[in-house]
């Protein structure tokens, strides 16, 4: 029912509703998708090396984003870890520590890169904000045109909070992953053979 009106949306109205918001989501991530330095992607990538260890952190629904990514990295071979796991080392030198958060000013994030560059290990950051204290950290920036989510008045998104943030942030981090395994020659079986059989 809708509250505002009393009524209850019919079938019809509501395959109206869902195809014009199909649209809507599907237009503003290819906007903002379009809008990204492939500059800023491409220096990621060559931060990505496959002898090194990667670490992501991030919080909320930017977090569950890293941790596709994290996935995605292990197939490829990487050692891969997720901040805040019982297993997760210490990051050291020569570690990468891949971090996201639109504002810029997510405490743990900004918190867990300050302690990544203390110990030495490069951080690689994905926001909107090039002005924060996130991507004043960073080895590598990809700046992601899309609205914080408390920008409620936002005119660059419909969308709430930051939806088209973390959209876009899984877009770029599939494109890294297409990237380097182009550059890998590794066949899809191969990667197979990584896939968690403990499901």
């Amino acid at each position: 029912m809708n509250l505002r009106t009393n009524t209850v949306p019919t079938v019809e109205t509501t395959a109206v509703g869902v195809v014009r918001n199909m649209a809507l989501v599907r237009d503003e991530i290819a906007d903002s998708a379009a809008r990204i330095d492939e500059y800023e992607i491409a220096t990621l990538v060559g931060l990505l090396d496959p002898t090194i260890r990667v670490f992501v952190a991030g919080a909320g629904r930017s977090g569950l984003v890293l941790r596709m990514a994290a996935m995605r990295l292990m197939h490829l071979g990487m050692v891969v870890h997720v901040a805040g796991d019982t297993t997760t080392p210490a990051i050291s030198s020569g570690d990468l520590l891949l971090v996201a958060s639109g504002s810029g000013t997510t405490s743990g994030v900004v918190k867990s890169a300050g302690t990544a560059a203390k110990a030495g290990a490069r951080i690689a950051v994905f926001t909107t904000n090039p002005d924060s204290p996130l991507a004043g950290l960073a080895d590598a920036l990809v700046i992601i045109p899309a609205a914080q989510k408390t920008d409620h008045g936002s005119s660059v998104s419909r969308q709430y909070a930051g939806s088209l943030f973390e959209q876009v942030l899984f877009l770029a981090t599939e494109t890294i992953f297409q990237s380097l395994w182009d550059n890998s020659n590794e066949p899809a079986e191969q990667l197979w053979l990584r896939h968690a059989n403990l499901e």
